[in-house]
């Protein structure tokens, strides 16, 4: 099939920043493409060459919309996974396929995939409803501290919780989720995994994330990790046992605990580009972007190796400020060397929202993150209209 310059359409199942960042690379190869999106502010408003709003879960929708696409991929995992099984029999061909995004659209399912499959992770207990966990802890079952996490739905840190007492647990939604037990860690770790359609794997260096400790949001990522070899070499594996198993195509990013022992535990994944691979674009010889398209539609995989070490900082709203975004000293991040903005194309912010991120690259790493932390001292996402 020619995809370059021609008739062929790439269909994308969410229009957000990482559609966005994807369609660049399909500008690049002359790629068509359709967006379907909720919103009509959508960041991939701009860029695709055929935009379409509606319900990413209703039936009817996505098969309509993916009718007019030669490959259907998505860049959200919250999409109505009946219609994609039924484009997959009518012969679109769907990445990731829906067997896979079955498993990870919900993280009890994702859990007990990699019980059965030998997957290392943290033990947890799964519940139709929250409401059900306090009937388990007064029978001696579940115990505090847990970590509480939303079946569906959840995303940037929504949906998952730290619970240690009755009232953190009685602020919770009653829906269907799982109880993780809290692991002490060393590092959060992720690496980047991308599975071709002929079967061609490779991942990106492993990286190092920092958490905003309120948000529960990615503040920093750091790559290469600041790991031993053995550990960066053992990461590496365990990311690839799972993109094996579960018989994804396209990326998939596997986000991993490293404990006190050095041991790895696989804490959830992602089956689409990610935030823990933004670094790639200034850092790597092939971006995660690039790389998600070359893998669905069957191309040889790009080079993984990072140009220079770097380190990614999220742009996100500012507490206290809702409302038309101001990026507050951008000019002064714009004068600093190795430093490039993206912004995301989101005209109203809010507290946390994700705005855009930063990327930092340079020969050393110290210097990287001493450069990202003035980044983030620096640039403010804010509004000229407060919060009420």
């Amino acid at each position: 099939m020619n995809f370059f310059s021609s008739d062929f359409k790439l269909g994308i199942l969410g229009g957000g920043q990482l559609g966005k960042m994807l369609l660049q690379e399909t500008r690049k190869f002359d790629i068509q493409t359709r967006v379907l999106d909720p919103s009509e502010e959508a960041p991939c408003k701009v860029g695709s060459d055929y935009f379409e709003v509606g319900d990413l879960m209703d039936y009817q929708t996505v098969m309509e919309f993916g009718r007019k696409a030669d490959v259907l991929t998505i860049e959200i995992e919250n999409v109505n996974l009946d219609a994609l099984e039924a484009l997959e029999e009518e012969g679109i061909k769907v990445y990731p396929p829906t067997k896979s995004l079955g498993i990870i659209q919900n993280k009890a399912t994702q859990k007990l995939f990699y019980t059965d499959h030998e997957i290392p992770t943290a033990p947890y207990s799964r519940y139709a409803y929250t409401s059900e966990i306090a009937d388990s802890i007064r029978n001696g079952g579940q115990e505090f501290p847990f970590v509480w996490k939303s079946a569906r739905f959840g995303y940037d840190g929504q949906g998952v919780k730290i619970v240690r007492n009755q009232a953190d647990l009685e602020s919770l939604p009653n829906v269907e989720c799982i109880a993780e037990e809290l692991i002490p860690f060393k590092n959060e770790l992720a690496v980047i995994v991308a599975r071709s359609a002929s079967g061609e794997i490779s991942s990106y260096p492993v990286v190092e994330m920092e958490f905003h400790p309120e948000a529960n949001q990615v503040e920093y990522v750091i790559c290469p990790a600041r790991i031993a070899p053995e550990v960066e070499k053992k990461a590496r594996e365990v990311a690839l046992r799972v993109s094996e198993a579960i018989g994804q195509v396209g990326l998939l990013a596997v986000e991993l605990f490293q404990t006190e022992e050095d041991e790895i535990l696989v804490n959830e994944v992602a089956p689409r580009p990610h935030n823990s691979g933004h670094f790639s674009i200034e850092g790597s010889f092939t971006n995660q972007f690039e790389q998600h398209l070359r893998a669905v539609l069957g191309f040889p995989l790009g080079n993984t190796d990072s140009k220079l070490a770097g380190v990614m900082v999220n742009l996100v709203g500012e507490e206290g400020y809702q409302g038309p975004v101001v990026y507050e000293n951008i000019e002064e991040i714009l004068a600093m060397k190795g430093v490039t903005p993206h912004i995301y194309g989101k005209r109203l912010t809010r507290p946390f929202r994700k705005m855009g991120h930063v990327t930092v690259v340079n020969h050393d790493l110290s210097t990287a993150r001493e450069i990202a932390e003035e980044v983030k001292q620096k640039i403010r996402v804010i509004s000229k209209e407060k919060q009420e």
